[in-house]
Formats: structure tokens, C-alpha cells, sequence
């Protein structure tokens, strides 16, 4: 072999006993970007409807609730907010979709599934656009409810899906994808049906308001911590440094999804996207860097 040409010795965890086929992988990246494409599209359309009713909803809500918007001023709020967010949140979905099945096509990596499906679940936050139309067509209070609670299945499924990858990583060879899958999609139903939503309600984010937020809150900043833990394991355990640079990606996939999503401020959208696009394009480079040679 050429010098200079890096390959990996096979290690434990290393290769896996079912891995899914590239080509049915493929299909979930497809998936994933006719999905962006279409919220996108249905986003965009709806904002000539519902742009001009954003102050007369964004009046009614109260502050997003989380510990990084508490800190900044309100003198930056702005109704507005909650569109930039939503647009960001899909064109991410969208672009972030794209390059994985460009850079990724060909290439096996078990843990990138489940980073796409975590990009993908940013798709959903078109759903937000539902609080301005329900202030349009006086809609039913249910239907607030309705997509509020596919928004938040779509948010934990993310959420799951992210830590799922760094499990791979860490030697869950023995696991069929399609069945983690399943069982991430089951768990984030479970808990997205089971909180109570306030269907008349909502918060600076365009979000419906719902119960048992700060706990909830508590257990997705646990899930980050352990998921840059894992890979931070996966480093040592598969004897490969580009985990560490995983590790701290994921960290900072979670920070900036964390403050993108809850921005009401025009001081907020920018570095949330930022620290997203970041975790992104560290977590695909090392991950692209790891199975390149296999």
C-alpha cells in the first residue's frame, strides 16, 4: 500500500454483525431530504399568510423557557424571532441532508444514520408556524395540540437518535439499525404523548406550552453529557482520536440546538446556529475520516 495512505487495524466494535446496507441506508437520507424539502416549501408558503399576525402572537407569549435566554436583555425580543428560527431550523435540515448523502453515499458508517436522522428531526419545526395560522383561521385549539406534540416526538426522536450514535460508536455492534430505529421513534411517542400541552398557550418560541419542562430540559442536557461521553469512550476503546473530536462536536450540535430552538432574541439565532453548524461539520469530517479507508 502507498505510503502515507492511512488504513485502520480491525479493532473490538470496530465492524459490526448486521450493519444496514448502504442502499437501504440511502433511503433514509432520501427520505430525509424530500422531508426538508417539503416542510421547507410548506413553510415558505405559509409565511405570506401568517407573517403580518407574528406581533399579535408573539404579544400573547410568554418567555421561552430556557437558562441561556433568561440571560439576555429583552430589549433585543423580537415576534419575528420565531420565523428566522423555523426557516433556519428546515434550511439546516435541508442542507445538512444534501452533503450527508453526498459525502456519505458510498460510504458505511452506522453512526451517520442516526446523526441524519437527528438533522432531519429539524424538519418538523415548521409545525411552529401553526400558532400564527391558528391566529389567521381562528383554528381549533386541538390542532395546536395535535402538531405540538408531533413537533416534540420529532425533537426527542433528534434527541435519541444523536445519542444512539454515539452507543454505536461505543460497540452496540450487535444491534440491528432498523430495530433502534423503532425503538428510539417508540420512546419519543411515549414521552411526547404523555406530557400535557396547554392548547391555549404558547411561548416566545412559538412553541404550545407544556408540562414537566424543566425536567425534561434536565434529562436532555444528561443524554448530551453521556452521548460526548460515549464517544469520548469509543476514542479509547476502538483506539481512534477522531472520537474525541466526535465527542465535542455532539456537545456543541446540542448547545446550539438548544439555543436555536429557544431564541427570541436577535441576539440568540445566530450564535445557536453557529454552534450547531459547527458540531455538524465536526461530527461528518471525523466520522468520513474514520470509515474512509474501509
Amino acid at each position: 500500500m502507498d505510503a502515507g495512505v492511512r488504513t485502520l487495524e480491525p479493532k473490538a466494535g470496530m465492524f459490526y454483525a448486521d450493519p444496514m446496507t448502504i442502499s437501504v441506508r440511502n433511503i433514509y437520507f432520501r427520505v430525509g431530504i424530500s422531508l426538508s424539502v417539503l416542510t421547507l416549501v410548506t413553510a415558505l408558503s405559509l409565511s405570506f399568510i401568517v407573517f403580518s399576525v407574528y406581533p399579535q402572537v408573539g404579544a400573547a407569549a410568554i418567555q421561552s423557557a430556557d437558562l441561556f435566554q433568561s440571560l439576555i436583555s429583552r430589549t433585543f425580543a423580537s415576534p419575528y424571532i420565531s420565523f428566522v428560527t423555523m426557516l433556519s431550523s428546515v434550511l439546516y435540515a435541508f442542507i445538512t441532508m444534501i452533503l450527508i448523502y453526498y459525502f456519505f453515499e458510498k460510504t458505511q458508517s452506522p453512526e451517520i444514520l442516526f446523526f441524519a436522522l437527528f438533522a432531519a428531526s429539524f424538519a418538523f419545526e415548521a409545525l411552529r408556524v401553526m400558532v400564527p395560522l391558528a391566529a389567521v383561521d381562528n383554528l381549533p385549539s386541538v390542532y395546536l395540540v395535535m402538531s405540538s406534540r408531533v413537533l416534540l416526538i420529532a425533537r426527542y426522536f433528534g434527541v435519541f437518535s444523536l445519542f444512539a450514535a454515539s452507543v454505536y460508536a461505543a460497540g452496540l455492534g450487535e444491534q440491528k439499525q432498523g430495530n433502534i430505529v423503532f425503538i428510539i421513534a417508540i420512546a419519543a411517542m411515549i414521552i411526547a404523548l404523555g406530557v400535557p400541552i396547554d392548547g391555549l398557550a404558547w411561548d416566545s418560541s412559538l412553541m404550545m406550552v407544556s408540562g414537566y419542562t424543566d425536567m425534561l430540559k434536565m434529562v436532555e442536557v444528561v443524554i448530551g453529557l453521556i452521548t460526548a461521553l460515549s464517544f469520548f469512550i469509543s476514542a479509547h476503546s476502538r483506539g481512534s482520536n477522531e472520537y474525541i473530536f466526535i465527542g465535542i462536536g455532539s456537545l456543541l450540535a446540542f448547545l446550539g440546538r438548544s439555543v436555536l430552538l429557544t431564541a427570541d432574541t436577535w441576539i440568540t439565532p445566530l450564535p445557536g446556529l453557529a454552534l450547531l453548524a459547527a458540531g455538524t461539520w465536526i461530527i461528518c469530517v471525523q466520522l468520513h475520516r474514520v470509515y474512509l479507508w474501509l
